[in-house]
């Protein structure tokens, strides 16, 4: 094994979960690979052409890059200052501000607003005079959070130079505008760049990384004896996908996506960490990441199965308060992948080496993978379990099959995974479905297929009216005549027709940003339409609710999002009403009201109740 085998990947560990002062982050990198002479993993940063295009064109405009922590805001301000002549040995130089001379302009470079002294603040002032066009010479790039962003500027906020500045970023912030038509500035969020999008980079640039070429001389890489061999490599070939399907990769997209629908943001310093993670973690070494003199003490123990892509995705190389702390680990902790389970993967899991209906699944699933799946130790602890002989009694093994639910998640074949029920090893049994035929369908300008759409009302419905109806093709919006909230509800208010007619529909459709939102239609065009925004959590509540599950059993927030949902639905209902007596004005002495009734095969229907005056 050669040393520089060794320290590429030490430098891999530098990205891990290892303690660190993140603020120092991007310099402590840098500093190992100019230090170490190894190339650094290089990651494509999505706007450094359009803002050197920006900085050379005529009339260029001062930047703000804003973002959380690990977004990139440094690494793209070290780019740029690179890229327009700037040296390493500049950046390096103590100070958080530095100048760049671009042809008659200076470009001033802030690379922490929040590291700003209480002397830098006049910085602020020139920044604001810049945008203002009463400094042409002078341009700026500023990285800073938002907060901050607006924070610093409310210090300087009375300055005359100043006035005004704030209430414009802000607004731009708000509004996710780029630029503004009246200021010579631009504004990158550096949060918007999706996760889903930044994955697969960050994994072609571990993976495809040069380091790895020393590897060749690594008598553990791909040792005959499948027991001997380096459980470093081997996360690595896996995470390849030499197959061609890229499944871990996909799923794990899947599941960002997922997670970006529900508003959840990960940075690209996640990203890496997750990926660094994923390839060296293991619980019983220093910091829990792997150093290849760690790898002959491995197999000797025979803990290479600690060393599990699949458990790593998770963090569970990890302590438990170390991968609750970290983003990443618990953003996915909470798909819950190894505590859920569907009984068709368990009965396989433990009972398909004796069961011949489960046999061949049982042999293409887990015998086929002799390294993480059905190993030596597993078929051991399955055929104790089963004999009701097992030592600790069923901790250990059912620790196995936990383990093994993570890795069949990112292991069953696409072809399998309906037949398999993969996303019922999630908490979000609908969460497939709700990515593929909803989200995506929608963005690739299709429709909701009708039983899907079908079933949301049908969950609606369940919740508006606290009856357990199957009415699906219509709306129905009742009280309790007292207020909408109640838990049951057997006044009938209106029927909202969910096929188009006469105005009236409901549909499932996406913002400009891409949100999801469920749309109803009330047909009179004075009276506008509700919408609810659509997220994983309120499908998934929904879709459970249809199919049977008791609303507050699931999730007390999405009842109470669905009520005020349905109050907002009356609201506007109570608009159209008073638009409909003004076009037919009706004289009466009577009044009627209509009861909701349900039949055998649990359709609604109404029954009138006429009250004489």
């Amino acid at each position: 094994m050669t040393t520089s085998h060794t320290e590429w990947i030490n430098f891999l560990r530098q990205y891990g979960p290892v303690p660190r002062n993140d603020n120092m982050y991007d310099e402590t990198i840098q500093r190992v690979v100019n230090k170490k002479k190894i190339k650094p993993i290089l990651i494509e940063a999505k706007y450094l052409p359009e803002l050197i295009e920006n900085f050379r064109s005529e009339q260029p405009k001062s930047v703000i890059l804003t973002g959380t922590a690990g977004d990139g805001k440094t690494y793209h301000c070290r780019e740029v200052w690179l890229e327009l002549g700037g040296t390493y040995e500049q950046w390096e130089v103590p100070g958080n501000i530095k100048m760049l001379p671009i042809g008659n302009k200076t470009l001033y470079v802030i690379k922490d607003l929040s590291e700003l002294e209480d002397h830098e603040r006049d910085h602020l002032v020139l920044f604001a005079q810049a945008i203002k066009q009463q400094r042409p010479d002078v341009l700026f790039l500023i990285a800073a959070n938002d907060g901050q962003l607006i924070e610093a500027l409310k210090q300087v906020n009375e300055h005359s130079d100043a006035l005004g500045i704030r209430e414009v970023i802000e607004e731009m912030l708000v509004d996710e505008q780029k630029e503004h038509a009246q200021y010579g500035v631009r504004l990158y969020n550096l949060s918007r760049i999706s996760a889903a999008w930044a994955l697969p980079q960050v994994i072609d640039a571990v993976l495809n990384h040069a380091g790895w070429q020393d590897c060749s001389q690594c008598q553990y890489r791909d040792h005959e004896d499948i027991r001997q061999r380096c459980p470093i490599w081997e996360n690595k070939k896996r995470l390849e996908d030499v197959d061609g399907t890229k499944t871990i990769r996909n799923r794990l997209v899947d599941l960002l996506e997922l997670c970006e629908i529900n508003s959840v943001h990960l940075p690209i310093r996640q990203l890496l960490l997750l990926v660094s993670n994923m390839i060296l973690g293991h619980p019983d070494v220093k910091d829990k990441l792997m150093r290849c003199q760690d790898i002959p003490d491995i197999i000797e123990k025979r803990t290479t199965v600690k060393a599990s892509i699949y458990r790593n995705v998770f963090g569970e190389n990890l302590t438990e308060r170390r991968r609750e702390a970290t983003d990443v680990f618990n953003t996915l902790g909470r798909f819950g992948i190894g505590n859920e389970t569907s009984n068709k993967v368990d009965n396989i899991l433990i009972f398909g080496n004796d069961d011949p209906e489960l046999k061949e699944i049982y042999q293409e699933i887990m015998l086929s993978d002799e390294y993480y799946g059905a190993d030596a130790t597993f078929r051991t602890q399955q055929k104790a379990y089963l004999e009701g002989v097992a030592e600790d009694g069923e901790t250990e093994f059912l620790a196995l099959v936990r383990s093994q639910r993570q890795r069949l998640f990112f292991s069953i074949p696409p072809e399998k995974a309906d037949d398999l029920k993969l996303w019922e090893l999630t908490t979000f049994q609908y969460a497939g479905e709700f990515l593929t035929k909803v989200y995506r369908a929608i963005h690739q300008g299709a429709k909701v297929p009708t039983p899907i759409l079908s079933r949301l009302v049908r969950g609606l419905n369940r919740i508006s009216t606290g009856l357990l109806t199957r009415t699906q093709d219509k709306l129905i919006l009742a009280t309790s005549g007292s207020h909408s909230q109640a838990k049951v509800s057997k006044i009938f208010e209106s029927f909202i027709s969910v096929m188009r007619d006469r105005g009236e529909f409901v549909q499932i459709k996406a913002e400009p940003s891409g949100k999801l939102y469920l749309e109803v239609s009330l047909s009179y065009p004075a009276v506008p339409a509700v919408k609810l925004h659509l997220q994983l959590i309120r499908y998934e509540f929904l879709s459970r609710v249809a199919e049977g599950a008791l609303p507050g059993s699931f999730s007390r927030e999405c009842y109470e999002d669905i009520l005020a949902f349905k109050s907002r639905l009356l609201k506007q209902l109570d608009t159209r009403k008073k638009l409909e007596e003004e076009d037919f004005e009706t004289n009466s002495d009577s009044m009627s009201f209509h009861m909701i009734k349900i039949n055998a095969e649990g359709v609604l229907d109404k029954k009138t109740v006429e009250v004489l005056f």
